[in-house]
């Protein structure tokens, strides 16, 4: 099993890898754009140097996996490795056979935009699925170790100092637009990372919780969980039904509830990722074929 669950991770990271190699090639080689992260030091070695970004992205990745390897854990490690030579792979790839012509010189808005998503789609795969591109990544799981730096805040300072030296060779237009890639990139892995089963939660105070309960499972098909409180004004105890439901199904479970008891107290929050029967498995506890 734990073969099975590997070989689909490192499937997927190169997937995700070819997806960032495409980006870089055709969108922000083509188009001169530049980015954050290692990604942005080999554009500016290329750019400045005509150095392969295919060759930089090993030769400045290779010392920090001498460096990093302790920290990263054993399957990170690896899952790391193979999405850095992937991408050098691609990147060679790509430029050496080139299969599409994709001319935005004319519409920079467009290019940055495909860029962003393109860039952002890769690294979000890839680390859906375990690995990094090197790079940042480690460098920033250093900081945190020995300097006690948040990941967020290294990886940040890190981009936007990359991103202040690719103005060696930028101008302000492209600098600009740059800036709204890596910015359409970083929503985009956001999005890849909170999951494809997004969803409502809501917790539902009522006198009527177990008749909610029973409704919700026959008429909807879905579970909840009944939460024992205590009101902090009446100090009696209360009985909290926790519920989740598909985007689609909430108007249909406030409707019940409101139903059932109109006076009903209900709090509806966003579930980014969720994992379990009803989303992702089925009645019998297998995943569902999606």
């Amino acid at each position: 099993m734990a073969y099975k669950v590997r070989f689909k991770n490192v499937l997927f990271i190169l997937l995700g890898s070819a997806i960032l190699s495409f980006g870089l090639v055709y969108f922000n080689m083509e188009n001169n754009l530049a980015d954050g992260g290692f990604t942005g030091i080999t554009l500016i070695l290329y750019f400045m140097f005509l150095i392969n970004p295919a060759i930089s992205n090993l030769l400045l990745n290779i010392p920090l996996f001498f460096i990093g390897w302790k920290i990263l854990g054993k399957s990170t490690f690896i899952y790391t490795i193979i999405g850095t030579i992937g991408v050098s792979i691609f990147l060679e790839i790509f430029q050496r056979y080139p299969f599409i012509s994709i001319p935005l010189h004319d519409d920079m808005t467009l290019a940055a935009l495909f860029a962003g998503v393109f860039i952002g789609v890769g690294l979000g795969i890839v680390f859906r699925y375990g690995g990094t591109t090197g790079g940042v990544d480690i460098i920033a799981k250093l900081g945190f170790k020995y300097l006690g730096w948040s990941m967020g805040k290294t990886m940040f300072m890190f981009d936007a100092l990359v991103i202040a030296t690719s103005l060696i060779y930028l101008n302000y237009r492209e600098a600009m637009y740059t800036l709204l890639a890596v910015f359409i990139a970083a929503k985009v892995i956001d999005f890849i990372q909170q999951g494809a089963y997004s969803a409502k939660a809501s917790h539902i105070i009522s006198d009527k919780v177990p008749e909610i309960a029973d409704t919700i499972m026959k008429e909807m098909d879905r579970g909840a969980t009944i939460l024992k409180g205590k009101g902090s004004f009446s100090g009696t105890d209360k009985e909290v039904l926790y519920c989740v439901v598909g985007r689609n199904e909430l108007i249909r479970l406030k409707t019940l509830v409101e139903r059932i008891d109109p006076h009903a107290f209900v709090t509806v929050n966003d579930v980014q990722d969720v994992i379990g029967e009803g989303f992702t498995l089925d009645e019998n506890k297998k995943p569902l074929q999606l």
